[in-house]
């Protein structure tokens, strides 16, 4: 490709200038430090980019050699311990359920007596909290009774008043051998 090179104070930002490495090298284009074709921090790996490779690749590869060794020290071990299994099944298999049963009959019992712990101190709260209000609903409970009592006297009074008024009204009235007299005028 062709090189365009103007002057640096008559470039236009919107023109494109297209160089080529090998013309830009020969046409004394080289970058400085800011990284670019010449420089040496944007070709190659940085020194804590091969420190780190060089410290990580040791470590990588032991751990990978420990994975593989746990892998087959698994593996030897299940073939070993399988025939010991298969002669001793009849007695693993129920120690298994029975050990499992446990375990769960023991997480089952914590359960329950963390839910009635907790049962029990929120009654114990709720007794204690009714005790403060205790004094207080009691009040509001002889006000209410009395003030039912007044109403039934009361609505007593009327029923008895609307009674006579009636009676009185017919001309009719009781006598106190429970015989009834009209006397009409």
């Amino acid at each position: 490709m062709a090189t365009m090179d103007r002057d640096r104070d008559t470039r236009d930002p919107r023109q494109i200038h297209v160089h080529t490495q090998h013309a830009s090298l020969h046409a004394g284009n080289v970058r400085g430090a800011g990284g670019g074709y010449g420089s040496s921090t944007g070709g190659g790996p940085t020194a804590s980019q091969v420190i780190a490779l060089v410290t990580l690749v040791p470590v990588t590869g032991t751990l990978l050699f420990l994975a593989g060794l746990t892998l087959l020290g698994t593996v030897i071990g299940l073939c070993l311990a399988t025939p010991v299994f298969l002669l001793f099944s009849p007695v693993l298999v129920p120690a298994a359920l029975l050990m499992g049963l446990a375990v769960t009959g023991f997480l089952s019992s914590g359960a329950f007596g963390l839910t009635g712990l907790s049962s029990l101190s929120r009654v114990v709260g709720y007794i204690r909290q009714a005790g403060r209000r205790m004094p207080d609903d009691l009040d509001y409970a002889k006000r209410r009774v009395a003030d039912m009592a007044a109403f039934a006297g009361q609505k007593t009074k009327d029923v008895g008043q609307t009674i006579e008024s009636k009676a009185r009204e017919s001309g009719t009235h009781t006598t106190s051998g429970g015989t009834t007299a009209t006397t009409r005028t």
